[in-house]
């Protein structure tokens, strides 16, 4: 451990070997997902757990990278992409609402991470002063972030388990979970909101590199 802590090579990072080890529990669910949702949401659990622990690890340990922060993303992305395909595949009536979502999380993080890099910033979340104001709030203010990542996690993975039992039924006939996903639908569809308006400021930005580029470009003529 010492010498983890210890050594210049960016791929053996503490908080990289976290992300190793989601892509692991990523995988094991992967091969799980059509049969057993108990083992299924136990991995997705303990890669959301192991998702906060990475950061957190960062912070502690300096280890902070770009290959990190792109490496924690990919992983998130492609987990969610996965669980989408799988609801895709459980409810072909609502497939076209999963592959939008597949659509807009890609997307627009994708140009999100690279305008970012591109600016120059240390991190994703931060924001411009101009920024609209939705998305100043939900990376400023911790409470509102957590609550719409986690509540959008949690519809999909109550979408996800819905397709195996409706839940406990003692408190609603038709079981309770059915119940949550109503009620998650709202943060679910704001999240993709969200998204969108993340992914449009984000080419507001790469267009502004743009300009700059071109009028330095002319400068020099």
């Amino acid at each position: 451990m010492e010498e983890l802590l210890k050594t210049d090579n960016v791929f053996l990072f503490i908080p990289n070997l976290i992300g190793y080890a989601r892509i692991g529990a990523s995988l094991l669910a992967c091969l799980t997902m059509r049969y057993t949702h108990t083992v299924t949401l136990f991995l997705y659990f303990v890669s959301a757990i192991l998702d906060a622990a990475d950061g957190h690890a960062a912070r502690a340990l300096n280890q902070s990278t770009k290959f990190g922060a792109m490496l924690d993303q990919l992983v998130d992305r492609c987990a969610t992409l996965t669980l989408l395909i799988c609801l895709a595949n459980f409810y072909p009536g609502q497939t076209i609402f999963f592959q939008i979502a597949a659509v807009i999380d890609i997307s627009c993080h994708w140009i999100h991470l690279h305008a970012t890099v591109m600016k120059g910033r240390s991190s994703h979340k931060d924001s411009d002063s101009n920024e609209n104001p939705l998305l100043k709030l939900y990376y400023t203010n911790k409470t509102v972030l957590f609550f719409m990542c986690a509540g959008n996690e949690t519809f999909y993975m109550l979408c996800y388990a819905y397709h195996f039992t409706s839940g406990p039924s003692w408190i609603f006939p038709g079981g309770v979970i059915p119940v949550f996903i109503f009620l998650l639908l709202p943060v679910a569809i704001m999240k993709l909101v969200l998204a969108v308006l993340q992914g449009l400021a984000a080419a507001r930005t790469l267009a502004s590199i743009d300009v700059e580029d071109r009028a330095k470009v002319e400068k020099v003529k």
